[in-house]
């Protein structure tokens, strides 16, 4: 990101939520990032996966830029190349475990997953890495936290994606689950994934390769990748 500017308007009143953002984030890296309520944290995240657009500035995501790229192109990278993990878990409560995380093959028009059931072993793939294979066919309320939140993070992973935007992927968990999830996101980073979590927890920031600090919607520690 160079110089990167996000700002939103109510009515008379513009509010500048991000201001001249620079910073580079390395294939593989696990970063954090951390400031008061209100700082531009979430914007961030949203810019860096594609679920809003800057008003300034440049992106560049694997060497492409995308700052100006249409809705279509922007979609097909979001849904391909990025893995989201939030808070709440977002699961279906009346669906299994293995059927949330084939839901994002709904949305990327991926031509492999044939009627043989090529979505359901790749979910099953999934549900392995996070070490829930044998727990495809429970419901959510069969699930403890961090069972759910492992659910959650094998959505992300379905269409191996290239970098997973993990916002305060802890907050709703006990320490134990919180540490196992914290866990699961260093193997992925250790496999070649790039981690960026929200967090508000300098204990859970500190299990990062790198801090990015944002105060008054600036970077204002961080910037520089190793």
């Amino acid at each position: 990101m160079e110089r990167l500017a996000k700002s939103y308007r109510r009515g008379v009143a513009i509010t500048e939520v991000l201001k001249d953002v620079s910073f580079t984030i390395r294939r593989g890296e696990f970063v954090a990032v951390m400031g008061p309520s209100g700082c531009g944290k979430s914007t961030l995240l949203n810019l860096l996966g594609f679920l809003d657009r800057p008003d300034g500035g440049t992106y560049r995501f694997e060497g492409a830029d995308l700052s100006g790229a249409d809705d279509a192109t922007l979609s097909a990278v979001r849904n391909r190349r990025i893995g989201f993990v939030f808070q709440q878990f977002h699961l279906l409560d009346r669906v299994t475990a293995l059927d949330n995380v084939t839901l994002p093959l709904l949305y990327a028009d991926d031509d492999a997953d044939d009627a043989a059931g090529g979505g359901a072993a790749r979910a099953r793939r999934s549900l392995a890495m996070v070490g829930l294979e044998n727990r495809e066919d429970h419901f959510p309320a069969e699930l403890s936290g961090g069972e759910q939140q492992r659910v959650a993070v094998a959505r992300a992973l379905i269409n191996d994606p290239a970098m997973i935007l993990a916002d305060e992927p802890t907050g709703n968990l006990d320490a134990k689950s919180g540490n196992g999830i914290l866990d699961l996101l260093r193997t992925l980073a250790d496999q070649g994934r790039t981690i960026v979590l929200v967090t508000h927890d300098r204990a859970v920031a500190n299990r990062a390769d790198r801090t990015l600090v944002i105060e008054d919607g600036r970077v204002v520690a961080g910037e520089s990748a190793p």
